[in-house]
């Protein structure tokens, strides 16, 4: 009789410290181990699951010890299921050859797991510029329509939710301000190609063209057509806009009146503490190089010839 009055007492005490909404997900969650291929991915899936050196360590963990932390999935109409959180967990697991994963099944809305996928994805070590913009932007969608006020503009003062910005709340579990959440979010709206060189930035691609996060954020104002305008100024001149050029890049967008000469001319113009460039037409060193050589695969080799030919003349005056 005790022991029923303790038992009781416990759930009693543990309805206290628990919302009604767990409660209901943890009597409608359960675990079992699944295939991956009856594991589909979250459509629109904002993180790359990169074939890296992480990933790597990640298969040979998962080969010795499996899967520690089971994935997230939620039962689809047609019998299948489809993954929430655990997307490199599974690409692991099928590196290593393991015949199940395991994962907790849990009924969700779209909006629901939405937002748990963002939340949950945004807890990796390296998350790109690309990722987070679209995945803030997928939340906040989300957030709106379960019917939550989330007054996110272009406006910088925004308004205020319950005492908090909604880019605040939106951007919390990734650990950037309402400010920075505005600003990954205008993003989305840059050409897959400019939007790649913000992610190289981070990425430190040493061979690939590099954009900081402000400059590209004005740029996200220009419309497809003047960002592909860009891009093939970008590639020529092989640089990427200050922070500054972007700005008037803008201003020259809204007054309509930017165009190919128009980017030329505030490409080429001189950076604050830029180092004199020495420019030579690319048309005289094709025919040295296989189409498509980067650029500083290009100078470098460029320099090492002539470090090699002032040896060679060194040699030649002893």
């Amino acid at each position: 009789m005790a022991a029923k009055s303790a038992a009781g007492l416990l759930t009693s005490v543990d309805s206290m410290f628990t919302t009604q909404e767990e409660r209901d997900n943890a009597q409608r969650s359960y675990v079992i181990d699944l295939p991956a291929a009856e594991i589909s991915d979250f459509p629109d899936h904002p993180f790359k699951v990169r074939m890296d050196e992480s990933m790597m360590e990640l298969a040979d963990s998962v080969k010795q010890h499996g899967i520690l932390v089971p994935s997230l999935v939620r039962p689809m109409p047609d019998g299948s299921y489809q993954m929430v959180s655990g997307h490199r967990r599974k690409r692991a697991a099928e590196l290593a050859e393991l015949p199940t994963v395991p994962c907790i099944v849990r009924e969700l809305t779209d909006d629901e797991a939405i937002i748990i996928m963002v939340d949950s994805n945004l807890q990796r070590e390296q998350v790109l510029p690309s990722e987070k913009a679209f995945a803030y932007k997928m939340k906040l969608d989300a957030m709106k329509r379960q019917g939550q006020r989330t007054d996110l503009t272009s406006n910088p003062l925004g308004r205020k939710l319950g005492g908090k910005e909604s880019a605040e709340i939106v951007g919390k579990d990734g650990g950037d301000s309402q400010t920075q959440v505005r600003r990954f979010i205008r993003l989305t709206n840059l050409v897959p190609e400019l939007l790649d060189m913000v992610d190289n930035s981070v990425l430190k691609e040493k061979d690939k063209l590099q954009m900081a996060l402000r400059p590209a954020v004005e740029l996200s104002y220009l419309s497809k057509d003047e960002q592909n305008a860009l891009l093939e100024v970008m590639e020529g001149e092989d640089c990427t806009p200050s922070h500054a050029q972007a700005i008037k890049m803008r201003e020259f967008s809204e007054k309509g009146k930017l165009n190919p000469d128009v980017i030329l001319s505030i490409m080429q113009e001189e950076k604050p503490n830029q180092m004199e460039q020495f420019k030579i037409p690319r048309n005289r060193i094709d025919k040295f190089f296989p189409a498509g050589t980067p650029a500083q695969k290009i100078e470098d080799t460029i320099v090492k010839a002539l470090e090699m030919y002032r040896k060679r003349e060194r040699a030649r005056e002893r």
